[in-house]
């Protein structure tokens, strides 16, 4: 194989394949990029973790045709130091070795035979439907935060899709936290002849962050996604995205989610924030032999008082709000108390209540044409 490349095309091809580089594995060939060139100048190539991969296709003049691995990490970091716009790649058949040559300067490196590299999934299936990047990354923002990471329950590490025609529900719930977002919006069904929008799956969490990272903000602009029975792929724009789904049914997460709260407070979303910012300050703080400690919110009256104290200080604030029900004191996870008001994007917020012990909502107070939002936190077990 020979072939000549652009530097700066070139990495900006390999940065987004070292996402499904694998780090830690006995399998040398998931730790490298696979290179395939084919005549006339066209150049393919895919990183494969054995849970996710990506291809992506790019230009560069092929010389020779041929098929091999090289390791991402040592492909990547040559790159980066090799002086010119213009590197040679070549590997010899024979001796497996890579070589990349700017002007005078030659680096050479092992390689692999392309053989070597783990058979992908089936990246092509009748059934699939094309969404706007823009709309599907905002939703993403709101639930994201909620996943699961290595839960015993393996269908909470990841977030559940529920595809219908001309709706997006998605959903992530962790041991203390949930977040529900569903929005109206056009879903192009670009499967098969006959073959309905009605689909349900769970994507890993691994995936979903690489995938946050990877969708364009533009609203006009479409990814493509294609369902196969153990996994899931996005086509965007020059490279294809893909990952196994996590097998299993989603839990039954309407019946966690309390509807029959006793207390509802309305509260600006911005100020509640800033509060709550303040006594991060505390909270977070690392004291030598002492847990983190909680926030705590004390309903009263018209007000509500965000207070916490630890060994580095304390801080107390108040914010005027509209309450309806009994005064209350409650204690939260300062951290996740802040990423659920972040995801909920209304300036004012409905707090629903009942006790110290039982999980409160947040969602926006005023409903919005076509999206719907709720978040649901579990308090936690108060400290003097």
């Amino acid at each position: 194989m020979k072939i000549l490349f652009n530097k700066s095309k070139m990495s900006a091809a390999v940065a987004p394949l070292m996402c499904a580089v694998s780090g830690k594995s006995t399998l040398t060939s998931i730790e490298g990029i696979l290179i395939e060139a084919k005549i006339p100048d066209t150049l393919i190539m895919t990183t494969y973790d054995l849970e996710k991969g990506i291809r992506i296709t790019t230009e560069a003049k092929v010389i020779e045709e041929g098929t091999f691995i090289i390791n991402a990490q040592k492909f990547n970091q040559t790159l980066k130091v090799m002086d010119g716009e213009e590197l040679m790649l070549s590997v010899e058949p024979e001796k497996l070795i890579a070589t990349i040559e700017s002007g005078k300067s030659v680096h050479r490196m092992n390689a692999l035979a392309g053989a070597d590299f783990p058979m992908i999934p089936k990246l092509e299936s009748d059934k699939s439907f094309a969404i706007s990047e823009g709309k599907l990354k905002n939703m993403l923002t709101k639930v994201m935060y909620a996943m699961g990471v290595n839960d015993q329950r393996p269908v909470l590490n990841g977030c559940y899709f529920e595809v219908r025609e001309g709706s997006l529900l998605l959903v992530s719930c962790d041991s203390y936290k949930l977040a529900k977002c569903s929005l109206a919006t056009e879903i192009k069904n670009t499967g098969a002849e006959g073959t309905s929008l009605a689909f349900d799956f769970i994507v890993p969490s691994k995936t979903v962050q690489e995938l946050f990272r990877m969708l364009d903000d533009d609203e006009d602009k479409e990814v493509r996604i294609v369902m196969t029975r153990k996994n899931i792929i996005f086509l965007m724009d020059e490279f294809i995205f893909f990952s196994r789904l996590v097998d299993g049914r989603y839990i039954d997460y309407e019946k966690i989610i309390v509807k029959t709260h006793k207390i509802t407070t309305r509260i600006n979303r911005t100020e509640l924030l800033s509060a709550l910012e303040r006594a991060a300050l505390i909270t977070e703080e690392r004291i030598a032999g002492s847990v983190r400690s909680s926030v705590k919110l004390q309903l009263d009256g018209g007000l509500l008082k965000v207070h916490a104290s630890s060994g580095a200080g304390s801080t107390y604030d108040e914010i005027v709000i509209d309450h309806e029900g009994e005064d209350l004191l409650i204690a939260f996870n300062n951290r996740y108390l802040m990423d659920s008001v972040r995801a909920c994007t209304a300036d004012e917020l409905t707090v629903s209540l009942s006790s110290p012990l039982t999980s409160i909502n947040i969602e926006p107070a005023y409903e919005r044409e076509g999206i719907e939002e709720k978040f649901m936190l579990l308090p936690v077990k108060m400290t003097n």
